[in-house]
């Protein structure tokens, strides 16, 4: 299985020429010297927000799991497309250069890839949410990725400093949006919405009230970029990020625990219809409407608070940098992951396919009637094989592909 350099990455994952995961050489880092474990490990980390995302949409909900299985339900609402965003954000910064920003014609270039593929993105995000509702989160990508153009060419510390602002600022104008755009004021922007009108995710969605709102979710994509700018195999920045994403982790949570009670982290993902259509999922709406003022100190999973921001952050972090030294560190497990990380390196493959195949088969999708695990089995199992499978064969995923082919023209950018 080959794996890929970090010129070029897609979202949600990276598609450039690949490097085996198993083989010791370098895979052309930005800077010489450290180890390629540190794109293995991002690449295994999108897996994991891939099959988290499966937990979500296939497997049962919330409220029919305990022990053990409640508690990987629990860890998957939020978290993985949390995750998700947060390797948005690091992809952004593989295409436009990853420890040192590319400048001049390179830049520009760069530049120009990115803004294609956030167009792609939004297209194909409304075309599936025709179909699958306001729960696809590509329309959104394509959104963050547009906004995060004006930042790739900032360090690390200030766009640690630009996402914990966020964090710590947005929630308070979203809930006060919230609050003010009541159903007849949404509906009469709507109606002069062309996307709304395809898709019912319209401006007003992708901003501000859908399942992902750009107004908080930016957030996570800046940190990812922070992220991206660090060299991830250097063993003192792995322990500093280990320490600072236990230390965000903790912080966010106990405070919310403290602030608002026992029930400060509970899901909201089942309190409300899901979003229709005949693949919709359960309603994971990162708004604050119809919600009091109490609820901006929860942190349960999209309540969109910055409790629930930083906390979400210091979780992306450590997955990161765990998936990171397993990869590095472990070469053992390194190999037997190999299939594993296939599936990181074509996830927007992974990640689209499991709605086309969910909806040619009529499985039911996280709602009361899904009590078994096993579909969610056989679509993990499913989109290992065939990552695995493909990537013996080709250096990138389908979708990877045609995105790949839809940014060429990004070269005659002078």
């Amino acid at each position: 299985m080959k794996m890929q350099p970090p010129q070029e990455t897609s979202a949600p994952q990276d598609n450039s020429p690949p490097q085996s995961p198993t083989s010791p050489e370098p895979a052309g880092p930005a800077s010489p010297g450290p180890s390629t474990g540190r794109l293995v490990g991002v690449d295994l980390a999108r897996a994991l927000a891939v099959f988290g995302m499966y937990v979500v949409h296939i497997g049962p909900p919330l409220s029919a799991t305990d022990g053990v299985a409640g508690w990987v339900r629990y860890m998957a609402d939020g978290h993985s497309s949390v995750l998700f965003a947060t390797l948005a954000g690091f992809s952004v910064m593989l295409i436009a250069g990853r420890r040192e920003p590319k400048t001049g014609l390179a830049g520009r270039q760069a530049r120009a890839r990115i803004a294609i593929r956030a167009v792609v993105l939004l297209a194909l995000g409304t075309a599936m949410a025709m179909e699958y509702g306001g729960v696809i989160i590509l329309g959104f990508y394509g959104v963050y990725f547009l906004l995060a153009l004006p930042l790739v060419r900032l360090g690390a510390r200030t766009l640690a400093i630009i996402a914990l602002s966020l964090a710590l600022v947005t929630p308070q104008p979203a809930f006060a949006l919230n609050s003010l755009l009541t159903e007849s004021v949404q509906r009469s922007i709507n109606t002069y919405d062309p996307l709304h009108r395809l898709s019912e995710v319209g401006v007003l969605d992708l901003l501000f009230t859908g399942f992902y709102p750009t107004i908080t979710w930016i957030a996570f994509v800046i940190a990812g970029m922070a992220l991206a700018r660090l060299d991830l195999s250097a063993t003192a920045i792995q322990w500093r990020l280990a320490a600072l994403g236990a230390a965000l982790t903790v912080t966010a949570y106990g405070m919310s625990l403290l602030l608002a009670g026992k029930d400060a982290l509970r899901s909201t993902a089942e309190d409300g219809p899901s979003s229709g259509g005949s693949g919709s999922m359960p309603l994971e709406s990162g708004s604050f409407d119809a919600r009091p003022t109490s609820s901006l100190l929860t942190a349960g999973p999209h309540s969109g608070t910055t409790f629930d921001i930083i906390g979400s952050v210091g979780v992306a972090i450590l997955v990161i940098v765990g998936a990171t030294v397993a990869m590095d560190r472990l070469q053992r497990l390194r190999r037997l992951a190999t299939p594993v990380i296939a599936v990181g390196t074509m996830s927007l493959t992974a990640y689209v396919g499991h709605f086309l195949v969910q909806s040619t088969l009529s499985i039911p999708t996280g709602t009361s009637s899904q009590q078994s695990w096993v579909p969610l089995l056989l679509f993990v199992l499913g989109a290992i094989v065939f990552a695995a499978t493909w990537s013996r064969f080709f250096r990138r995923g389908p979708l990877e592909y045609l995105l790949n082919a839809a940014t060429k023209p990004a070269k005659h950018i002078r």
